[in-house]
């Protein structure tokens, strides 16, 4: 099922006020711990996962795979096993091979039971308890793993159906974890086939998070058919972002059966704003989705176009994937994403008029033909309801893909009003909105005028 993002400022709030109200913990040495909506290693190095999803417990025989994604730049592989509900049970044995295949490879391993997919809707679909008894029967090979494994619980554990109970089931799924001793980053997926265009993840996340006494869970979106457009690519994931909620797009890929995803805008995004990522899938597909196979039969050396643009297109793995710092090597300098500042950010040193606004424009990152932007728009002496910012590129300069903000273009003016979550700002308060552009000759700034409502 698809349906389109809408406004829903009054859930945003919720999640601000919930987020602010319980804080955010310190990192935990012992492995992945969460702070801040971002997901950092156990050597308190922000890790941002670049890497792809492995049907494990399909193709039990095809361990290679891990060295092959590796080979590739990957720095994260999300794999597929099954409690034996629905498929072959992997024993023990087998995920502790997989854990020590992951670790020899300086991979970090997303482990989900794949048999909770379309609970309430798909018949044989496992409840997110179920899934638990499961984590809990492997609770041996998971101990002192800490530092390589995040915990999946379910993959997409509610289909277009019965989905209401999302935040209380995983809430105590995660509860239960906790009180059996799991201490490892947990990964909770959305409702709706993963997609939550019902907004059930979205608006329930805060509570989800504040239920974990450790404070050290994800959130994980798929984004398919639903997520066709920029605009509610950006959406989504800015919610997040603005909630300070973590977040990770656990599957997604260029095309599928329910429509036609914006791949280029969930991984320009996903790159400006320091957002994980996982497609699928290296190989193996079935069920008339063979298309996303990353790799024809499970051969390294025959991507596919998808394969090829998941790893050497832009934004793509090789150019932006980094190795976690628990395996030994020197972190690479970290440039924080863009942030929005809290209201306490002081004014420009000449302050705009009582309820109006200034912006600034930034030249973020430029290479050959393209570049990221971003324009910082500070309200005035007293607060406004809303804003927009307008200017004329002087050299030819055009902008493909924006977040955060309404962005439309006539030839050279461009026009960008708030989205509903960023138009109220505090006396002096900040926000901030971003856009890739390309340019030919010269990429000169220009000046931006700001209007308030």
């Amino acid at each position: 099922m698809k349906t389109r993002l809408s406004a829903a400022g009054a859930a945003l709030l919720a999640l601000l006020v919930a987020v602010l109200a319980f804080g955010q913990p310190a990192h935990a040495a012992a492995g992945f711990s969460v702070a801040g909506g971002k997901l950092y290693d156990a050597n308190g190095t922000e890790f941002i996962m670049r890497g792809v999803n492995h049907a494990h417990t399909w193709y039990p025989q095809q361990t290679s795979s891990f060295a092959d994604v590796k080979a590739l730049g990957a720095n994260t592989v999300r794999v597929v096993l099954s409690s034996g509900d629905r498929w072959t049970r992997n024993t023990n044995a087998d995920v502790a091979n997989v854990i020590s295949t992951c670790k020899a490879n300086r991979l970090i391993c997303v482990l989900e039971v794949h048999d909770t997919t379309g609970y309430g809707e798909q018949s044989g679909a496992i409840t997110l308890d179920r899934a638990v008894d499961y984590w809990l029967s492997i609770a041996d090979v998971l101990a002192g793993q800490e530092k390589y494994v995040i915990v999946n619980i379910g993959n997409e554990p509610y289909g277009n159906q019965n989905y209401a109970s999302w935040a209380t089931d995983n809430a105590n799924a995660i509860k239960r974890l906790r009180a059996a001793g799991l201490t490892h980053t947990i990964m909770v997926d959305a409702p709706n086939w993963g997609q939550d265009w019902s907004f059930t993840m979205r608006d329930n996340a805060a509570s989800v998070f504040a239920a974990d006494p450790a404070r050290n869970t994800v959130f994980s979106i798929h984004m398919y058919g639903v997520f066709d457009t920029a605009e509610e690519i950006s959406d989504y994931l800015g919610r997040f972002r603005t909630a300070g909620l973590p977040i990770v797009v656990g599957e997604f890929g260029f095309n599928h059966s329910d429509g036609d995803p914006d791949e280029d805008t969930i991984l320009a995004y996903s790159q400006a704003n320091g957002i994980g990522w996982l497609g699928w899938s290296w190989s193996g597909n079935g069920g008339g989705v063979e298309y996303l196979d990353m790799a024809a039969a499970f051969n390294p050396a025959s991507l596919t176009s998808w394969g090829q643009r998941i790893f050497n297109g832009a934004n793509g793995i090789r150019q932006t994937a980094r190795e976690a710092t628990v395996f030994g090597g020197t972190p690479p300098p970290t440039t924080p994403p863009p942030t929005t500042p809290p209201p306490t950010t002081p004014p420009p040193t000449t302050p705009p008029p009582a309820g109006g606004c200034t912006a600034t424009y930034t030249i973020v990152n430029q290479w050959q033909g393209g570049f990221q932007g971003e324009v910082r728009v500070t309200a005035g002496a007293t607060a406004i309801t809303g804003w927009s910012a307008r200017w004329t590129f002087a050299n030819g300069q055009s902008v493909s893909q924006s977040w955060n903000v309404t962005l439309t273009s006539s030839g050279a003016a461009v026009t960008a009003r708030n989205v509903d979550y960023n138009g109220r700002l505090a006396a002096g308060a900040s926000t901030s909105f971003g856009f890739i552009g390309g340019w030919t000759g010269s990429n000169a700034k220009p000046e931006v005028s700001c209007t308030a409502s």
